[in-house]
């Protein structure tokens, strides 16, 4: 009886404040928007990166059901005095990176922490010119999700926050196609949670 109390109480709380679930729906809307964006760049001969073999299979990517825990605030630390440095990479390549910041957030209660990265010599394409490279591993690494790792994009805020979606994560290029170049996530960015959000392993069809 309790729980049914508890229920209904929510639940006019949602009523009389439908701005809450309106931003929700658009949240997730968003969020789906990307991920069928994403499908739809793979499915397209003229711009996939899959292999032929596996385009000519392709049924969509692999998603985890949008979860709303994973869409947090960061607090964003930068470290202007960061030492620029070569990522190792799937490949001989050695781009060099340099910490422009890191992000301290809660998730499932914990308090973690991830480095993020800019490139030391910049972007030539001025849509990149405040963008920032968020690579990670967690516990589903190789366990549902791509054991070398997984991006996010994120762009630098004007302030000290910003918005950290790990339904947006996607996986490096050389998780479908090895002969792409991909930065391997720093030790510093291995998350210890389980990050069920955002892509999973591509599984061939």
């Amino acid at each position: 009886m309790k729980s049914i109390i508890t229920l209904l109480f929510f639940s006019s709380l949602l009523l009389q404040h439908p701005v809450i679930a309106q931003n929700k729906d658009r949240i997730v809307q968003e969020i789906q928007d990307y991920q069928d964006e994403m499908d739809r760049e793979f499915a397209d001969p003229e711009q996939s990166i899959l292999k032929p073999e596996d385009l000519s299979q392709f049924k969509g990517l692999n998603w985890y059901p949008i979860n709303l825990d994973y869409r947090v605030t960061a607090r964003l630390e930068r470290t202007p005095n960061a030492t620029p440095f070569l990522m190792p990479t799937t490949t001989e390549r050695r781009p060099e990176y340099v910490q422009y910041g890191i992000l301290y957030f809660t998730l499932n209660d914990q308090e973690l922490q991830l480095p993020v990265y800019r490139n030391a010599q910049g972007y030539d394409d001025p849509q990149y010119v405040d963008y920032l490279f968020c690579p990670f591993t967690d516990w589903a690494s190789g366990d549902g999700a791509y054991g070398g790792g997984r991006y996010i994009d994120l762009r630098i805020p004007e302030g000290d926050r910003l918005i950290l979606d790990f339904n947006k994560s996607y996986n490096p290029y050389c998780a479908y196609n090895e002969r792409y170049s991909c930065p391997i996530p720093p030790k510093e960015n291995d998350l210890p949670v389980r990050i069920e959000a955002g892509i999973k392993a591509f599984k061939e069809y």
